[in-house]
């Protein structure tokens, strides 16, 4: 199995002196989904910016499918997707819309997106709700469908922060189990999470950061068996 994401000596800082991402080296494998776990602060946010295109980092590399997170911006951006902390949809459109929309700014034709959308509503099991406007979904819901537009374009490479923080027990569950079946039909993911059980569930191997470092790196049951 090869290396989707290489990244190496990643270093991050903010003005002068706030270091935030410090030297971190690590690479995910195609087809595995990879957890990010650490406490607030600890450098998951602005990793996964940078490897979204989001944030330049300041030295090191970043190669995604053999893309550079700097030098190929546009054909990264074109083969991944990135649900973040804050959910990015519009309340004043239907779910169904928001999904079209996203799939015409793909460049997709009406059908075409429309058609992508009525699929992922199915996926995401708010096909009922699907012409009810966002103001009156609940988080679980509002999160669910943020998930069913990182997945429009169909990307190689889902980046999801933190995406149960703030669920209700069942809603995180149900966003486990879509994490889990895109993996299944061949999907890489790359999660940051707060929660061991969460990446005890979901991720085939993981990196425990703090303060900007990699401080442990392997499987969950591994780390398990190390450090408890």
């Amino acid at each position: 199995m090869d290396d989707i994401i290489v990244v190496e000596d990643l270093r991050k800082v903010y003005g002068s002196d706030i270091l935030a991402v410090d030297g971190i080296s690590f690479t995910v494998k195609r087809g595995e989904i990879f957890g990010f776990l650490g406490p607030n602060g600890a450098g998951k946010s602005t990793t996964i910016k940078i490897l979204t295109t989001l944030l330049s980092k300041t030295s090191g590399t970043a190669k995604i499918d053999g893309l550079d997170v700097d030098a190929d911006q546009a054909a990264v951006r074109g083969i991944i997707g990135y649900a973040s902390q804050e959910v990015g949809v519009d309340d004043d459109l239907t779910a169904r819309e928001n999904l079209v929309i996203q799939g015409r700014l793909y460049h997709m034709g009406k059908e075409a997106a429309t058609k992508r959308a009525n699929e992922l509503l199915q996926t995401v099991k708010l096909t009922e709700a699907a012409d009810r406007r966002l103001s009156t979904f609940s988080g679980g819901m509002r999160k669910r469908l943020d998930l069913a537009s990182a997945l429009v374009s169909d990307p190689k490479v889902l980046f999801l922060d933190e995406p149960t923080t703030g669920l209700d027990p069942q809603s995180r569950i149900d966003i486990w189990e879509y994490v889990t079946r895109l993996n299944r039909q061949g999907m890489t993911i790359f999660l940051t999470t707060q929660y061991m059980e969460e990446a005890d569930r979901l991720a085939n191997r993981l990196c425990i950061v703090d303060q900007g470092k990699i401080v442990a790196e392997g499987t969950p049951a591994e780390l398990k068996s190390k450090i408890g």
